[in-house]
């Protein structure tokens, strides 16, 4: 690889995410909202609180409420330098740094593919494979963890099997990274604990050394390098969490565990999500929950993370390169993941942190896809088949499926579905405010956040409950108005937005696409 092949991946990996943020004036979807409302309240300098709740698993007191109590900070702090740098608290400013950060995503990748091949035509289609990534284009524009994800990972990957001593040191960092980014990121610090064993003996070998003591300070010393990375990192966002919950760790996460139903994220009160009640739900419940995810995680694999046409070369990939270090600590890693977003967080591995998580490990899987086709090739051409030219024309199809594939992808995604999930809120507001309703006045909605960088209003997430849990919620936490939509009311109000005119207690105010209004009466 030559600085020209940088150049041009780097220029078509900014072009491809810049025309793809032309057609998304929102984030789109509740976590990116999420992240560039953390980033808008950064950079209006109110620090890391929010107007908005989208779950009660903390027991959150009031609003403002600390924020980043679930989902990390690092999205929202990138969200916050672009706005910072540009002097503008627009979502274009928030969104900058991810489009930027995106075009660094296929010099990596080739990168790291060179590391491993030496061939630059592979290395060079594995960089345009990671920008036509089909099921993750979509989410490289936005603030979110997909690019932060794949540059951390990939680099962890690229670092991990050097033998210099400050190795350890720099694993540490990149995992406190990556547990700031998301925190299923700490099973990274992990995976860099499994290197650093794995890597010892060789090490003594080296050195022409084979006692087992040697081994032991290696893995010690090691092992306190890549700690002390971490806590460079995260020690200070150990310290905040300690200061607010007497918990280095939040306190909403361990009832994670005890979840029946991924509505029960959303439940209030938090305390009736316990082991007992989970332990009382029955081991035939857990094992089916345990099913379902297992069966939605490796359709993931597939389809998302393995690119569908590119599955069958990915896999044929890493088998040639079953050897290689990195490969077996991404499939190690790999298998860690799934067996966590599986059996220990079901619900929130099959709604898509298992889809979030795998980001970290595809620059490897880029990698592999193309070895795996001159594999193929190979054996082909070995029985008398194709042309000395087969491998450019094979490999450049691969990237012509890619492409054809993403955009595919990308017009489903970003001009159907995401086109209208938050384009409703301006058009509820509007209504509320028409109708003379103080903006003071916070709104109990499905996508809080998305709520609140539309309007500004105070937006509180829809309970998991009948009607009586959303009036403890409305008088707790000061909300006069819901908002029910079309496809995100829970079965226990379905008759509350069937039948809008049948309650005392929510008086209907109207109706904007498919979405239907409410002042509260605490009256009654």
């Amino acid at each position: 690889m030559n600085w020209r092949h940088y150049v041009i991946l780097f220029v078509i990996g900014l072009l491809v995410p810049l025309a793809i943020s032309q057609f998304q004036d929102l984030p789109g979807y509740m976590d990116a909202d999420y992240y560039f409302a953390g980033g808008a309240e950064l950079a209006k300098g109110n620090g890391f609180t929010q107007p908005y709740l989208w779950n009660y698993l903390d027991d959150p007191q009031g609003l403002p409420h600390p924020s980043h109590t679930y989902w990390m900070p690092l999205a929202s702090i990138v969200s916050a330098i672009g706005m910072w740098s540009t002097g503008q608290i627009t979502y274009a400013s928030g969104r900058l740094p991810f489009i930027l950060l995106s075009a660094c995503v296929p010099l990596l990748t080739a990168t790291l593919a060179f590391d491993i091949s030496r061939n630059r035509l592979l290395a060079f289609v594995s960089g345009l494979l990671s920008i036509f990534s089909l099921y993750y284009a979509p989410f490289m524009p936005v603030p979110d963890n997909y690019a932060l994800f794949m540059l951390l990972g990939g680099t962890f990957l690229l670092l991990a099997p050097r033998t210099q001593k400050w190795i350890p040191l720099a694993l540490g960092v990149l995992s406190g990274l990556m547990t700031l980014s998301r925190s299923d990121g700490l099973l990274w610090l992990g995976l860099a604990g499994l290197t650093i064993i794995w890597k010892a003996p060789f090490s003594i070998r080296e050195m022409a050394k084979v006692r087992v003591k040697e081994i032991a300070g290696i893995i010690v010393s090691g092992s306190l390098l890549a700690f002390l990375g971490y806590f460079l990192v995260m020690g200070g966002w150990h310290f905040r969490n300690y200061t607010l919950f007497n918990s280095v760790m939040t306190p909403g996460g361990g009832k994670l565990l005890w979840l029946q139903s991924y509505n029960q994220t959303f439940s209030y009160p938090a305390e009736s999500i316990t082991r007992e009640a989970f332990l009382d739900a029955g081991w035939d419940a857990a094992i089916n929950s345990r099913l379902s995810a297992l069966n939605s995680n490796l359709s993931n694999t597939f389809a998302a993370q393995g690119g569908i046409f590119l599955f069958p070369f990915i896999l044929i990939g890493l088998w040639k390169l079953r050897k290689e270090f990195r490969v077996k600590t991404a499939v190690a890693g790999w298998l860690i993941l799934l067996f966590v977003m599986t059996l220990i967080f079901p619900f929130a591995g099959s709604r898509g942190s298992f889809f979030h998580a795998g980001a970290a490990f595809q620059p490897l899987w880029w990698v592999a896809a193309p070895i795996g086709l001159n594999v193929v090739i190979a054996f082909a051409r070995k029985r008398g088949l194709f042309a000395d030219n087969a491998y450019v024309v094979f490999q450049g199809m691969l990237v012509v499926l890619a492409v054809l594939m993403t955009y595919y992808l990308v017009s489903i995604r970003v001009l159907g579905e995401w086109a209208t999930e938050d384009g409703i809120y301006a058009s509820v507001e509007k209504m509320f405010v028409d109708q003379g309703i103080d903006p003071q006045v916070g709104v109990i909605v499905r996508n809080p956040p998305g709520y609140y960088i539309n309007s500004g209003r105070h937006a509180i997430v829809l309970p998991f409950g009948d009607e009586s849990v959303i009036l403890q919620v409305a008088e707790r936490y000061g909300a006069g108005l819901l908002v029910l939509e079309s496809g995100g009311v829970f079965e226990s109000i379905q008759d509350l937005y069937d039948n809008p005119g049948d309650s005392d207690n929510f008086i209907y105010l109207g109706e904007v696409d498919e979405a239907k209004l409410y002042r509260i009466n605490f009256e009654d």
